[in-house]
């Protein structure tokens, strides 16, 4: 574990907020290099880690480091920002957070239940845009969009926006962020469809794998899969 947030450091705490109940070993996630960037977008690395009863495996871009991750009660959240921010001071930053055992759930409801935490951290300048229900693999999810404004409770009443991945895994739930900071608005902010529809193709192939026994990082059963 690296670093100790402020209570206040990132909008995206509402998802393990609003989940209330996580857990996961807190092994560190392997990480594989991707040595092919593909048009704009910077070199990422395959982060695979075990999380429950699965391996989740996503994309982060290379100069993202992990700076925060902690297991309470049946909570995990682990977060990384670019290289020299930390858990207080930062632009972007990508969160994975799970609850163990969480069943009784739809991807959808559940976005919808942290978006509610967004939206009371900034009623006057909150707005949501769907991305819509997808197949992760064999899993259900959905991806949505989540914007303030100005956050409220900030010192100093930044923006922030974040793309939410929720999924329902065989037998867990999951959330992948990424989160950014920019200038204070007065208004809701405008989202921009096509920034993070990018975002989102460049965490794929975002995938949950079972758990092989014995088998060590870079875990190639999961990292196999397209």
């Amino acid at each position: 574990m690296v670093g100790r947030p402020s209570m206040n450091s990132t909008l995206t705490k509402f998802a393990a907020a609003v989940a209330a109940s996580w857990l996961v070993a807190s092994a560190q996630p392997s990480r594989a290099e991707d040595p092919a960037p593909k048009g704009d977008r910077p070199a990422s690395v395959t982060v695979i880690s075990p999380i429950f009863g699965q391996l989740v495996r996503f994309a982060m871009p290379q100069d993202f480091v992990t700076v925060f991750e902690r297991t309470r009660g049946r909570n995990y959240i682990r977060e990384a920002v670019p290289k020299g921010e930390t858990t207080e001071h930062w632009t972007q930053m990508m969160t994975v957070t799970g609850v163990k055992g969480l069943t009784q759930f739809t991807p959808q409801g559940f976005a919808s239940a942290i978006g509610g935490g967004f939206k009371n951290a900034c009623p006057e300048t909150f707005a949501a845009k769907d991305l819509g229900a997808t197949k992760l693999g064999d899993q259900d999810a959905f991806v949505v969009v989540l914007a303030c404004g100005k956050v409220n409770s900030s010192a100093d009443g930044h923006s922030e926006m974040v793309l939410l991945v929720v999924v329902k895994g065989s037998a867990d739930g999951y959330t992948v962020q990424w989160a950014e900071r920019g200038p204070t608005q007065t208004t809701a902010p405008a989202i921009d469809d096509a920034k993070w529809q990018e975002r989102l193709h460049a965490l794929m192939p975002i995938r949950f794998c079972a758990i092989v026994a014995g088998e060590a990082p870079p875990y190639p059963s999961c990292l196999g899969q397209k």
